[in-house]
């Protein structure tokens, strides 16, 4: 009986193992790291993130994202310039309500008719359970249809509130 529960348990260990096995390697993916990196770099030297205000995006009113004077609500230097420099997608989100809506991005609409601005990170996904509990997600993500490999990160205020999420990714 010991053996059996023991081989039982070595067992369920090299499950989890290897459940947990894709989402390390895409944590240590380089393109990920290094877009997830220049995304913060280039909005840090603007200046601390704070919410002042709202903003029309696509058509609804949600919180205005700044760093530091420069609003990010639909303005695409900053990740366009993310996407210019080591390719795939870059997004900023805010927080509105109990929601994180795209107030700039690149990632384009499933209808490939432009920028999918506006829209909300999926609920049920894999990176808002993590963002919620304060921490990062790396990892495979569907966007609007579509598989990414993807870094999440969490963007905090000056009183550490999370206020909206930094998230890069590359098509699958």
């Amino acid at each position: 009986m010991n053996l059996k529960q023991a081989l039982i348990g070595v067992l369920a260990a090299g499950c989890v193992i290897t459940a947990s096995m894709p989402m390390l390697s895409y944590a240590q993916d380089p393109k990920v790291k290094k877009a997830m990196e220049l995304l913060i770099e280039k909005t840090g030297k603007l200046g601390p993130p704070k919410l002042e205000g709202t903003d029309a995006v696509a058509g609804k009113s949600v919180p205005a994202l700044y760093f530091g004077t420069t609003k990010m609500n639909n303005s695409f230097t900053v990740v366009d310039e993310v996407k210019a420099e080591v390719g795939g997608t870059a997004t900023l989100f805010v927080k509105a309500a109990e929601e994180y809506v795209r107030v700039t991005t690149n990632v384009p609409k499933p209808d490939g008719s432009g920028r999918a601005i506006g829209t909300i990170l999926d609920p049920r996904g894999p990176a808002i359970a993590m963002i919620q509990k304060g921490e990062a997600y790396y990892g495979e993500a569907d966007i609007l249809g579509v598989p990414y490999v993807t870094g999440y990160e969490p963007i905090r205020d000056a009183a550490k509130n999370i206020i909206g999420i930094y998230y890069v990714g590359y098509a699958k």
